[in-house]
């Protein structure tokens, strides 16, 4: 309850002077993503991590369990959940840690699931495109201004697939 009743009030300090589109960037220490969101004209943006925000902005993030936070009215969630246990290229791990991988699909789900009308879940190539559903699109860097090739995942809900904005020519590794 304290919890609930100390972000209410974190929130209503920012949200003076009328509606703005409310974004949740869970699973994000480093304020990169919450940044680039709030540099939008009617935009609030939070980070949510356990971890504390890495750029010093703890006005805008939210340290603690992103549970505590999901059903506070969102209108977009950005998420990054830990693949530590569900990334294929530590898959040789798997069979030494099936709880964990267990515990951490249990975790994508809720995110998947979350009442937040419109969701953006990015993940490396992993076990939840098998457990749970595969991604609505497989992005590169290169598609987007920068040469290295790393598959990443996203899984969406009521948002469009992302459009490449600058393909780079000579991909490295």
């Amino acid at each position: 309850m304290h919890l609930r009743r100390t972000l209410h009030d974190f929130e209503r300090a920012y949200l003076r002077g009328g509606e703005k589109v409310r974004v949740l960037i869970a699973c994000e220490f480093s304020g990169i993503v919450r940044e680039a969101f709030n540099a939008r004209a009617g935009v609030y943006a939070i980070s949510c991590d356990l971890l504390p925000a890495e750029d010093g902005r703890s006005d805008y993030h939210y340290q603690g369990d992103v549970r505590d936070v999901l059903s506070n009215g969102w209108d977009l969630m950005i998420a990054h959940p830990p693949c530590t246990h569900l990334a294929v290229s530590g898959r040789r791990w798997f069979k030494h840690k099936r709880q964990e991988q267990a515990e951490a699909l249990e975790f994508v789900q809720l995110l998947m699931n979350a009442p937040i009308e419109k969701i953006a879940i990015e993940n490396p190539v992993s076990v939840i495109s098998s457990k749970i559903r595969k991604p609505d699109q497989v992005i590169q860097p290169w598609q987007f201004g920068h040469g290295e090739t790393k598959a990443t995942c996203l899984w969406l809900k009521n948002l469009p697939k992302l459009t490449p904005t600058a393909i780079v020519e000579g991909r490295e590794a």
